[in-house]
């Protein structure tokens, strides 16, 4: 059984100055750790005892970036990447019996001013990009995708319908990756579950569970079958958002 975790760390350099990174490996052992906005350049990441790490970061400095960490018996092989190479958004390693797509989605921005820039460029690049790889393995792709799918994916759907995160363009993005035969982990598992990954740092937000599930492990339905769980770590603190995970017998 391999267990994979996600995980937006909101600047991996903070959360290893407060010993949260380190608890959580300690705690949790994950195979793989997927890490997203990690904001750090590779030679200012000191790698847990353990692990293999690759990188991506963002070409300019304390932005954006995405990693992965390897158990030491992990095999992996870097592939290239589809758009916006410079801001770090993506890695992508193989195994023998899939791919896995680490990927930190651009925010549309309180003013909606990169919301068409998701609908027309990034949304249907990374579409046709998994599609791409599925055609040689199955494809695992887990991130923070800055958008929750439907009412039951945040806490207060009416008050947000036109706000970043939850518009009818994001929201029309993550459909397209289920009609293309994507399967939402977490939801296939845990269908009427109300539960969040990501809260903001204003009224309370985390205490008072006023959050948002924007967070995801999306497998190919070929994979479906090997799914044996998928969970979300509300527990864990040390970023605004939370890690997620998923069990699969490969």
């Amino acid at each position: 059984m391999l267990k994979i975790f996600s995980w937006n760390v909101n600047g991996i350099r903070a959360v290893l100055k407060k010993g949260a990174l380190q608890k959580f490996l300690e705690e949790y052992k994950p195979d793989i750790l997927c890490l997203q906005e990690i904001k750090a350049k590779p030679e200012q990441v000191e790698v847990p005892e353990g692990y293999n790490m690759v990188v991506n970061s963002a070409d300019r400095p304390g932005y954006s970036g995405t990693a992965i960490l390897f158990s030491s018996a992990a095999n992996r092989k870097e592939i290239n990447m589809p758009v916006l190479n410079n801001e770090g958004r993506i890695i992508v390693a193989e195994f023998d019996r899939f791919y896995l797509v680490n990927v930190y989605v651009p925010n549309s921005k309180p003013d909606l001013s990169r919301l068409k820039l998701r609908e027309n460029e990034w949304d249907p690049e990374f579409l046709k990009f998994l599609k791409e790889l599925e055609k040689t393995k199955p494809v695992v792709v887990c991130g923070d995708f800055n958008a929750a799918h439907e009412e039951i994916d945040l806490a207060r759907p009416k008050q947000n319908h036109h706000n970043a995160g939850f518009t009818d363009e994001e929201r029309k993005g993550i459909a397209n990756l289920l009609n293309a035969g994507f399967v939402d982990t977490f939801r296939a598992l845990h269908p009427d579950s109300k539960r969040y990954t990501w809260w903001s740092h204003w009224g309370h937000a985390r205490e008072n569970n006023v959050g948002w599930r924007i967070d995801y492990f999306f497998i190919s339905k070929s994979l479906k079958k090997n799914l044996k769980g998928a969970e979300i770590y509300e527990n864990v603190t040390g970023s605004d958002h939370c890690p997620i995970s998923i069990d699969l017998e490969v």
